[in-house]
């Protein structure tokens, strides 16, 4: 008999036989393939950081998963700046920025009032007609931009101000109610979950737009290498365009949502915050501030943290003079773990 038979298993059936431990090494191999998979992801910080966030908060207190809170803190604390966020993702990842977005979402309710109660403006075309004047602001922040040549910061700054004026002047600064024959028919746009939802469905969307189609992959290419852009042939000009009216016309949606939400339209609501709200989303989420690579799934996220962060710390009885310490803090936290998380993925690159 040879020697190879010999060695063979029972039964000469020439099997070799499985070394304890085996199996197991397989499991640890998936479990570390499965976290390098997740590490390499640019939204594994944000992600990680919101289910840290909703555990301490849920732990906390147990008003924050109630079914009274869980709607106010996705739909008014997080969706408004999700979908802004969504327009500023696409911005940033080109190499600009809109400052001017929150004045439009002040803008876009005042205008739906005035056309439905002054000009008998049915509320459906009011609506649409804000969405239009969105795509006009961001139109002209891409002229002044692109064909001009300001820069962005300058020009969304300049036409912020232009656009809080108008509504300090038409509203002669004080609030009002959204129109009687208006309230109580546009629940797919305010009422109950309808912001989150469309928070969500637009994500998925714009997920698609910048990961799946020619137009994404052109955004990345134009704030990756303007110049290399220009001459593969891409249209740098049109994409700044479609990139300023798309916040634009995100900021509007925005404005009027938040009308119905909380049936009032007031000169203070809209401003800066939900801009640097949108960005700090954008950014935390994953988004590079100097163009190139951004992420959507992120900027999501990052409006969920955000979110978070202004229901979890109100419903703890936080006083209101500490928060921007706590935010800030938060902030920097969730920008250290990126830089880490990216110097891990580079590691595993190489």
């Amino acid at each position: 008999m040879s020697d190879t038979a010999q060695q063979g298993g029972p039964a000469g059936t020439g099997s070799i036989p499985q070394r304890p431990g085996d199996g197991s090494g397989q499991v640890g191999g998936t479990l570390r393939n499965v976290g390098l998979f997740f590490l390499r992801q640019r939204e594994s910080t944000v992600f990680v950081v919101a289910v840290g966030l909703f555990i301490y908060f849920a732990l906390e207190s147990s008003s924050f998963v109630t079914g009274t809170n869980l709607p106010i803190l996705f739909t008014q604390d997080a969706a408004p700046y999700a979908i802004i966020a969504l327009g500023e993702v696409f911005l940033l990842i080109c190499g600009e920025i809109d400052l001017s977005v929150g004045f439009t979402f002040a803008l876009a309710p005042f205008l739906m009032y005035f056309l439905n109660t002054y000009d008998h403006v049915p509320g459906l075309l009011a609506i649409l007609i804000c969405l239009v004047m969105g795509l006009v602001v961001g139109w002209i922040n891409a002229f002044l931009t692109v064909t001009v040549g300001l820069p962005s910061f300058i020009t969304t700054l300049g036409t912020g101000f232009i656009l809080l004026g108008i509504v300090q002047v038409t509203s002669h600064g004080e609030p009002v109610s959204v129109p009687a024959d208006m309230a109580g028919d546009v629940h797919w746009l305010g009422g109950n979950w309808a912001p989150f939802i469309w928070a969500v469905v637009l994500t998925i969307i714009m997920h698609i737009v910048l990961t799946r189609t020619r137009w994404g992959l052109h955004t990345v290419s134009v704030g990756g290498n303007i110049l290399g852009a220009r001459e593969a042939g891409i249209h740098v000009s049109t994409i700044k365009y479609g990139n300023f009216m798309l916040t634009g016309l995100f900021g509007a949606l925005v404005g009027v949502q938040n009308a119905f939400v909380t049936n009032s339209i007031d000169p203070t609501a809209g401003g800066y915050q939900p801009m640097f709200y949108a960005i700090t989303a954008a950014v935390i989420g994953g988004t590079a501030m100097l163009g190139g690579t951004g992420t959507v799934i992120g900027a999501f996220l990052g409006a969920i943290v955000i979110g978070m962060l202004t229901d979890g710390f109100t419903i703890l009885g936080v006083s209101a003079n500490p928060l921007p310490i706590i935010f800030g803090a938060a902030v920097l936290v969730a920008m250290i773990a990126n830089v880490w998380l990216a110097r891990l993925r580079e590691r595993g690159a190489q």
